[in-house]
């Protein structure tokens, strides 16, 4: 799970070191070939045995007899043929969906969502799990094994269908301790044998990765970051938080605590001290979601949304980026100056080629919050990074926690070296 670039459709040179076994022996060379059909085909769709010679640069007995072998392993199902073109009709040719299938978990103090994608990557089944409440009425491992079951059920399998399982939470837990860190307010999931007891409840591989690290990965594959190996991405919805990713990998830190900028200090706020006792800090007072609304009615903007206080801030940013004039337009250039005070430390730091803007209280400013932050980040940075909204914007850290186990899974399934 450390890299995260390398997307589907990166054609492998036959004669390199591949998979299991001596580097440039004809095992090798198939299983490499074999992958880079495999992978052309989950970028481009249905590909004719000529159209998959070309793009590798194999012959055409070579791609047959490819073809035949990943069709005779259950990778590769024929499905219909080519028309339209001068010339008989070819046969074409697509990944089995079957073939694995991996689920995710994002996890939050309110519920638990999870998703089964087949191995294409098309989710195939949904189900949350409501978990209300400081002191859960469920153990975590209960509330894990059912809202994965959930989802398994909805995609018509068994849950030992499921190759890998990536389960997203805030903090993270950390590698030396195997304890959650930097996320107090997720009740039931600091115990230190809980690693323990959801790999002996489970029976497939279990990673855990921090909820906007798998922002970033969604926007690395599928968003706004593709094709980008430095980028800071800036999370702020149910809390204020970073993903860094330095040489097209996530920079995770000692402790899995790298991107928790909500506790960094800033101007304009008091010096908080024992900052994981309190669970605050100087950047999440002054342009996280839960600071939103204080920040607006100081700037006279009465008509306040209501409902849970990340939605709320949702909708107040919304408004604000609609306003022409007044106290809505106030609080938004305001809230730039503040969300730039703090990506001032990150850039300088960092010097990233990008920077994605993500999270509802984020993207729901769309362009206009994207330009004022721009323009505020210009003079408070010496380094100028790009900033860009976030794409991914339907339950992105599930399709991270997806994207991160297909991955693996892939590179498992994938490898016709075994």
């Amino acid at each position: 799970m450390d890299g995260i670039a390398g997307t589907a459709g990166t054609a492998r040179t036959a004669g390199a070191a591949g998979p299991a076994g001596t580097p440039g022996t004809p095992r090798v060379l198939r299983a490499m070939n074999d992958r880079a059909a495999l992978d052309l085909l989950l970028q481009h769709g249905p590909l004719s045995r000529t159209r998959i010679g070309k793009l590798t640069g194999l012959s055409k007995p070579t791609a047959s007899q490819l073809l035949a072998r990943l069709e005779a392993a259950g990778l590769v199902l024929a499905t219909g043929t080519s028309e339209g073109r001068p010339g008989p009709n070819a046969q074409l040719y697509v990944v089995n969906p079957g073939a694995a299938h991996a689920a995710g978990l994002d996890v939050t103090p309110e519920r638990i969502r999870a998703a089964v994608a087949d191995v294409t990557g098309r989710t195939v089944g949904e189900f949350e799990l409501p978990t209300p409440g400081r002191h859960p009425a469920q153990p975590v491992v209960r509330q894990v094994t059912d809202a994965l079951d959930g989802a398994v059920k909805a995609a018509g399998l068994a849950r030992d269908d499921i190759h890998r399982l990536v389960i997203g939470t805030p903090g993270a837990f950390d590698p030396n301790t195997g304890r959650l860190r930097y996320a107090s307010h997720l009740p039931g999931w600091h115990s230190p044998a809980l690693l323990d007891e959801l790999a002996a409840a489970l029976p497939m591989p279990v990673e855990y990765e921090n909820d906007v690290n798998l922002v970033a990965i969604a926007e690395q594959r599928l968003g706004a970051a593709r094709g980008h190996g430095d980028f800071v991405l800036l999370w702020n919805e149910g809390g204020l938080g970073a993903a860094l990713v330095l040489g097209g990998r996530l920079h995770r830190g000692w402790t899995g605590g790298a991107g928790e900028v909500g506790f960094l200090p800033v101007p304009g706020t008091p010096l908080v001290r024992q900052v994981t006792k309190a669970n605050s800090g100087g950047y999440q007072a002054l342009a996280g979601s839960q600071a939103l609304p204080a920040l607006a009615r100081e700037l006279g903007v009465t008509d306040l949304p209501t409902g849970p206080y990340a939605e709320a801030a949702a909708a107040l940013v919304t408004r604000a980026a609609a306003a022409e004039d007044g106290p809505h337009l106030r609080f938004l250039e305001t809230y730039a100056t503040h969300l730039a005070t703090g990506l001032a430390s990150l850039v300088s730091v960092l010097d990233p080629e990008l920077v994605v803007l993500s999270g509802a209280s984020l993207t729901s400013g769309g362009e206009r919050l994207r330009a004022l932050v721009q323009e505020e980040l210009a003079e408070l940075a010496a380094s100028r990074p790009r900033l860009v909204v976030g794409d991914v914007h339907e339950h992105p850290v599930l399709r991270g926690a997806l994207e991160s186990a297909l991955a693996a899974t892939r590179d498992e399934v994938f490898d016709t070296s075994r």
